[in-house]
């Protein structure tokens, strides 16, 4: 294993040594195996994902405020590359095979800057967006973020701490940006329901909101796994209509 090019100690170098080292020995399939997930293959996974979780979330007891938590997951991802823009051009970091001698570059030719790293800022916003809406398709959402820093470190693309930095921008956005987002999607989406693609929020029989009583009993329950996030906004909204029916009923 060859070892980079570098003057003094330097933690950040010594990680991407140690990681990147990986790929000078490993077999020639293995390699294309991490260029093809860490390039393409674990945001396309993070595409489907969010697709299941938007199909389980159309069925079930208010459905729109649940869609709209997922909604903002992609959006949050969007939003957070903007934001990467001016971050880039203005640390201006060069790639680190541009500075060291001696790595595995799996993809060559990319001319760009590399603190903070796209690809790791939108697989952890789309993770951390899947988690405030439902924690299990979140946590998958995560660990597969957590894979494609660790990729684009073995391919010898970014440092280290680009990644940390690209995790940290896209929590950031997903977290301090869902308040406001859901407050907007919510109304959005639930009008959206009631119009003629209305299956694209709500699956036929499906009731409008999370309330039991319409849900049917304990159908509108939670799941364990569920965040409501932007279903408190319904549920809070719903709550004085049924106690409403309570005091009909015991007058």
């Amino acid at each position: 294993m060859a070892v980079l090019a570098f003057e003094g100690p330097n933690p950040d170098v010594d990680v991407l040594d140690g990681i990147n080292g990986l790929a000078k020995d490993a077999p020639h399939w293995v390699n294309r195996a991490m260029e093809y997930l860490g390039e393409y293959g674990i945001v396309a996974g993070l595409a489907v994902l969010c697709l299941v979780a938007w199909w389980a979330a159309r069925r079930r007891p208010g459905a729109p405020a649940a869609v709209a938590g997922l909604v903002w997951a992609p959006l949050a991802a969007g939003l957070a590359l903007l934001a990467n823009i001016p971050i880039r051009a203005f640390v201006e970091r060069p790639r680190p095979f541009d500075e060291h001698a001696g790595m595995a570059v799996l993809i060559p030719g990319k001319s760009d800057f590399s603190f903070v790293s796209d690809h790791a800022t939108l697989t952890m916003a789309v993770g951390v967006g899947l988690f405030i809406a439902h924690r299990k398709y979140g946590l998958i959402g995560i660990g597969l973020a957590l894979l494609e820093g660790f990729c684009r470190v073995y391919m010898g693309v970014h440092y280290p701490t680009d990644v940390i930095g690209g995790f940290a921008l896209g929590t950031a956005v997903a977290l301090l940006l869902a308040p406001p987002a859901q407050a907007l999607l919510v109304p959005l989406m639930t009008a959206l329901g009631r119009s003629r693609a209305g299956r694209l929020v709500r699956a036929p029989g499906v009731p409008e909101t999370a309330d039991g009583h319409e849900a049917g009993g304990e159908a509108g329950a939670a799941e364990p796994d569920e965040v409501p996030g932007g279903l408190a906004m319904t549920a809070g909204a719903a709550l004085p209509r049924r106690e409403g029916r309570d005091s009909d009923l015991a007058a």
